[in-house]
Protein backbone atom coordinates (compact mmCIF):
# COMPACT_ATOMS: atom_id res chain seq x y z
CA UNK A 1 0.00 0.00 0.00
CA UNK A 2 1.05 3.78 -1.21
CA UNK A 3 2.00 5.83 2.02
CA UNK A 4 0.21 9.15 0.17
CA UNK A 5 -2.56 10.17 1.67
CA UNK A 6 -5.81 8.88 1.07
CA UNK A 7 -8.01 12.20 -0.62
CA UNK A 8 -11.43 10.75 -1.05
CA UNK A 9 -12.63 7.39 1.48
CA UNK A 10 -15.35 5.25 0.47
CA UNK A 11 -16.52 2.88 2.75
CA UNK A 12 -18.96 -0.13 1.98
CA UNK A 13 -19.68 2.27 -0.41
CA UNK A 14 -22.99 0.54 -2.46
CA UNK A 15 -25.97 1.69 -5.01
CA UNK A 16 -29.13 0.32 -5.95
CA UNK A 17 -31.12 0.67 -8.76
CA UNK A 18 -34.42 -0.67 -7.68
CA UNK A 19 -34.19 -4.23 -7.22
CA UNK A 20 -30.47 -4.26 -8.76
CA UNK A 21 -27.64 -4.39 -6.96
CA UNK A 22 -25.52 -1.85 -8.75
CA UNK A 23 -22.53 -1.88 -6.49
CA UNK A 24 -21.81 -3.48 -3.20
CA UNK A 25 -19.70 -2.94 -0.68
CA UNK A 26 -17.06 -1.15 -2.18
CA UNK A 27 -13.59 0.11 0.01
CA UNK A 28 -11.96 2.15 -1.95
CA UNK A 29 -8.87 5.20 -1.41
CA UNK A 30 -8.00 7.46 -4.04
CA UNK A 31 -4.36 9.10 -3.07
CA UNK A 32 -3.05 12.13 -4.41
CA UNK A 33 0.12 11.65 -6.27
CA UNK A 34 -1.39 8.43 -8.06
CA UNK A 35 -3.18 7.61 -11.12
CA UNK A 36 -6.18 4.99 -10.16
CA UNK A 37 -7.68 2.96 -13.49
CA UNK A 38 -11.15 1.37 -12.61
CA UNK A 39 -11.70 -1.42 -15.62
CA UNK A 40 -14.00 -4.09 -15.77
CA UNK A 41 -16.37 -5.45 -18.17
CA UNK A 42 -19.43 -3.76 -19.30
CA UNK A 43 -22.15 -3.24 -16.29
CA UNK A 44 -19.19 -3.48 -13.74
CA UNK A 45 -20.07 -0.59 -11.98
CA UNK A 46 -17.05 1.83 -12.89
CA UNK A 47 -18.79 5.34 -14.67
CA UNK A 48 -21.45 4.57 -11.22
CA UNK A 49 -18.55 4.14 -8.91
CA UNK A 50 -16.75 7.59 -10.24
CA UNK A 51 -20.22 9.21 -9.69
CA UNK A 52 -19.85 8.39 -6.03
CA UNK A 53 -16.37 9.60 -6.08
CA UNK A 54 -17.34 12.55 -7.42
CA UNK A 55 -20.70 13.27 -5.39
CA UNK A 56 -22.61 13.35 -8.06
CA UNK A 57 -24.44 9.69 -7.32
CA UNK A 58 -25.56 9.01 -3.08
CA UNK A 59 -24.82 5.43 -1.88
CA UNK A 60 -27.51 3.76 -1.19
CA UNK A 61 -25.25 2.30 1.77
CA UNK A 62 -21.81 2.99 3.21
CA UNK A 63 -20.27 6.25 2.40
CA UNK A 64 -17.73 8.28 0.62
CA UNK A 65 -16.20 11.12 2.10
CA UNK A 66 -13.55 13.68 1.09
CA UNK A 67 -10.82 14.85 3.71
CA UNK A 68 -13.23 13.02 6.02
CA UNK A 69 -15.95 14.72 5.73
CA UNK A 70 -18.86 12.66 3.99
CA UNK A 71 -19.94 14.35 0.59
CA UNK A 72 -23.36 15.20 0.99
CA UNK A 73 -21.98 17.53 3.85
CA UNK A 74 -19.98 19.98 0.82
CA UNK A 75 -21.62 23.08 -0.23
CA UNK A 76 -21.74 22.12 -4.23
CA UNK A 77 -19.55 25.38 -4.97
CA UNK A 78 -16.54 24.21 -1.89
CA UNK A 79 -16.84 20.54 -3.56
CA UNK A 80 -16.80 22.09 -7.24
CA UNK A 81 -13.11 23.54 -6.07
CA UNK A 82 -11.95 20.37 -5.10
CA UNK A 83 -12.66 17.69 -7.46
CA UNK A 84 -13.10 17.93 -11.07
CA UNK A 85 -15.18 15.37 -13.23
CA UNK A 86 -14.98 14.35 -17.10
CA UNK A 87 -18.61 12.22 -17.80
CA UNK A 88 -18.56 10.37 -20.58
CA UNK A 89 -21.32 12.23 -22.53
CA UNK A 90 -19.63 15.70 -23.82
CA UNK A 91 -22.90 17.56 -23.85
CA UNK A 92 -23.35 21.10 -23.14
CA UNK A 93 -27.14 22.70 -23.24
CA UNK A 94 -27.05 25.67 -25.24
CA UNK A 95 -24.87 26.61 -28.55
CA UNK A 96 -21.56 27.83 -26.70
CA UNK A 97 -18.34 27.79 -28.90
CA UNK A 98 -15.01 25.42 -27.63
CA UNK A 99 -13.36 28.82 -25.68
CA UNK A 100 -16.38 29.04 -24.00
CA UNK A 101 -16.79 25.63 -22.40
CA UNK A 102 -13.07 25.89 -21.44
CA UNK A 103 -13.99 28.74 -19.84
CA UNK A 104 -16.90 27.04 -17.54
CA UNK A 105 -14.19 25.34 -16.02
CA UNK A 106 -13.47 28.62 -14.36
CA UNK A 107 -17.10 29.04 -12.91
CA UNK A 108 -16.11 27.77 -9.15
CA UNK A 109 -13.38 30.47 -8.79
CA UNK A 110 -15.63 33.10 -9.45
CA UNK A 111 -15.44 36.03 -7.16
CA UNK A 112 -12.30 34.54 -5.17
CA UNK A 113 -8.41 35.11 -5.74
CA UNK A 114 -7.90 32.44 -7.63
CA UNK A 115 -10.40 34.09 -10.35
CA UNK A 116 -7.10 36.21 -11.25
CA UNK A 117 -5.99 33.26 -12.57
CA UNK A 118 -8.25 32.38 -15.30
CA UNK A 119 -6.65 33.72 -18.26
CA UNK A 120 -3.50 31.66 -17.59
CA UNK A 121 -5.56 28.73 -16.35
CA UNK A 122 -7.72 28.64 -19.81
CA UNK A 123 -4.44 29.16 -21.99
CA UNK A 124 -2.74 26.52 -20.08
CA UNK A 125 -5.55 23.47 -20.66
CA UNK A 126 -6.13 24.59 -24.15
CA UNK A 127 -2.42 24.30 -25.25
CA UNK A 128 -2.32 21.00 -22.89
CA UNK A 129 -5.60 19.14 -24.80
CA UNK A 130 -4.15 20.76 -28.48
CA UNK A 131 -7.72 22.68 -28.74
CA UNK A 132 -6.35 25.97 -29.76
CA UNK A 133 -7.63 25.32 -33.24
CA UNK A 134 -11.33 24.93 -32.14
CA UNK A 135 -11.53 27.49 -30.00
CA UNK A 136 -13.94 29.68 -32.14
CA UNK A 137 -15.65 26.55 -33.06
CA UNK A 138 -19.31 26.08 -31.86
CA UNK A 139 -19.39 22.69 -29.40
CA UNK A 140 -22.45 20.94 -31.69
CA UNK A 141 -20.41 21.17 -34.50
CA UNK A 142 -17.61 19.56 -33.44
CA UNK A 143 -16.83 15.80 -33.73
CA UNK A 144 -17.16 13.31 -30.88
CA UNK A 145 -13.08 13.46 -30.21
CA UNK A 146 -13.16 16.86 -30.29
CA UNK A 147 -15.67 17.50 -27.97
CA UNK A 148 -13.74 14.87 -25.73
CA UNK A 149 -10.42 17.09 -26.20
CA UNK A 150 -12.72 20.43 -25.28
CA UNK A 151 -14.38 19.24 -22.42
CA UNK A 152 -11.36 17.42 -20.88
CA UNK A 153 -9.73 21.17 -21.35
CA UNK A 154 -12.69 22.39 -18.99
CA UNK A 155 -11.99 19.68 -16.67
CA UNK A 156 -8.21 20.93 -16.56
CA UNK A 157 -9.24 24.47 -16.44
CA UNK A 158 -10.94 24.16 -13.00
CA UNK A 159 -7.43 23.39 -11.44
CA UNK A 160 -8.45 21.17 -8.82
CA UNK A 161 -6.48 18.42 -6.59
CA UNK A 162 -8.63 15.38 -7.51
CA UNK A 163 -9.70 14.49 -10.87
CA UNK A 164 -12.13 12.00 -12.00
CA UNK A 165 -12.47 11.14 -15.72
CA UNK A 166 -14.97 8.62 -17.20
CA UNK A 167 -13.53 7.17 -20.37
CA UNK A 168 -11.90 10.19 -21.48
CA UNK A 169 -10.48 8.10 -24.18
CA UNK A 170 -13.03 6.42 -25.77
CA UNK A 171 -13.59 8.79 -28.73
CA UNK A 172 -9.98 9.30 -29.10
CA UNK A 173 -7.12 8.19 -32.04
CA UNK A 174 -4.57 6.57 -30.89
CA UNK A 175 -1.96 10.08 -30.58
CA UNK A 176 -4.64 11.95 -28.04
CA UNK A 177 -5.19 9.03 -26.04
CA UNK A 178 -1.53 9.05 -25.78
CA UNK A 179 -1.81 12.56 -24.37
CA UNK A 180 -5.02 12.10 -22.34
CA UNK A 181 -3.02 9.56 -20.66
CA UNK A 182 0.22 11.72 -20.38
CA UNK A 183 -1.92 14.40 -18.69
CA UNK A 184 -2.60 12.11 -15.81
CA UNK A 185 0.40 11.58 -15.30
CA UNK A 186 1.29 15.10 -15.40
CA UNK A 187 -1.13 15.79 -12.63
CA UNK A 188 -0.49 12.97 -10.70
CA UNK A 189 3.31 14.47 -10.65
CA UNK A 190 1.76 17.63 -9.37
CA UNK A 191 0.47 15.66 -6.31
CA UNK A 192 -2.88 15.26 -7.61
CA UNK A 193 -5.39 12.96 -7.67
CA UNK A 194 -6.38 11.28 -10.70
CA UNK A 195 -8.94 8.45 -11.01
CA UNK A 196 -9.58 7.23 -14.50
CA UNK A 197 -12.38 5.02 -15.99
CA UNK A 198 -10.93 2.38 -18.91
CA UNK A 199 -11.48 -0.38 -21.59
CA UNK A 200 -8.17 -0.07 -22.49
CA UNK A 201 -6.23 -2.36 -20.62
CA UNK A 202 -2.84 -1.90 -22.07
CA UNK A 203 -3.21 1.70 -21.87
CA UNK A 204 -4.18 1.75 -18.24
CA UNK A 205 -1.20 -0.61 -17.60
CA UNK A 206 1.35 1.93 -19.03
CA UNK A 207 0.43 4.98 -17.34
CA UNK A 208 -1.12 3.95 -14.13
CA UNK A 209 0.15 3.77 -10.68
CA UNK A 210 -2.73 1.28 -9.70
CA UNK A 211 -5.86 -0.77 -11.20
CA UNK A 212 -8.52 -1.57 -9.70
CA UNK A 213 -10.94 -4.39 -11.29
CA UNK A 214 -14.86 -4.58 -10.97
CA UNK A 215 -16.85 -7.24 -11.95
CA UNK A 216 -20.10 -7.82 -11.02
CA UNK A 217 -20.36 -4.45 -8.92
CA UNK A 218 -17.87 -5.97 -6.74
CA UNK A 219 -14.20 -4.54 -5.99
CA UNK A 220 -12.27 -8.11 -6.90
CA UNK A 221 -8.70 -6.66 -7.40
CA UNK A 222 -6.43 -3.25 -6.35
CA UNK A 223 -2.91 -3.45 -7.16
CA UNK A 224 0.00 -2.24 -8.99
CA UNK A 225 -0.83 -3.06 -13.35
CA UNK A 226 1.50 -6.02 -13.09
CA UNK A 227 -0.01 -7.75 -10.10
CA UNK A 228 -3.47 -7.21 -11.17
CA UNK A 229 -3.41 -8.22 -15.36
CA UNK A 230 -2.84 -11.84 -15.04
CA UNK A 231 -3.94 -13.52 -17.89
CA UNK A 232 -6.30 -15.65 -14.78
CA UNK A 233 -7.39 -12.95 -13.78
CA UNK A 234 -8.96 -11.27 -16.79
CA UNK A 235 -9.94 -14.25 -18.21
CA UNK A 236 -12.43 -14.80 -14.99
CA UNK A 237 -13.52 -10.96 -15.18
CA UNK A 238 -14.19 -10.74 -18.62
CA UNK A 239 -14.67 -14.24 -20.06
CA UNK A 240 -12.61 -14.47 -22.66
CA UNK A 241 -8.90 -16.08 -23.66
CA UNK A 242 -6.60 -13.04 -23.27
CA UNK A 243 -2.40 -13.30 -23.37
CA UNK A 244 -0.13 -11.12 -20.95
CA UNK A 245 3.31 -10.50 -22.49
CA UNK A 246 6.11 -7.29 -21.39
CA UNK A 247 5.99 -4.12 -23.19
CA UNK A 248 9.29 -4.60 -24.51
CA UNK A 249 10.19 -0.74 -23.36
CA UNK A 250 8.92 -0.65 -20.42
CA UNK A 251 7.89 -3.83 -19.00
CA UNK A 252 4.16 -2.93 -18.65
CA UNK A 253 1.98 -5.76 -18.88
CA UNK A 254 0.05 -5.83 -22.73
CA UNK A 255 -3.19 -7.65 -22.63
CA UNK A 256 -4.15 -9.29 -25.65
CA UNK A 257 -7.21 -11.54 -26.75
CA UNK A 258 -6.55 -14.76 -28.10
CA UNK A 259 -7.98 -15.13 -31.29
CA UNK A 260 -8.96 -18.50 -32.96
CA UNK A 261 -9.96 -17.53 -36.91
Amino acid sequence: MSERQAALVASGAGYRAGRATILDDIDLEVRGGEVLALVGPNGAGKSTLLGLLAGDVAPTSGDVALDGRPLPLWHPRELARRRAVLLQANQVAFSFTAQQVVEMGRAPWIGTERADDDPRAIDDAIAATDVAHLAGRMFPTLSGGEKARVSLARVLAQETQIVLLDEPTAALDLRHQEQVLRIARRLAAEGRAVVVVLHDLSLAAAYTDEIAVLAGGRLVARAAPAEVLTAERIEEVYGTPVRVIPDPGTGAPIVLPRREL
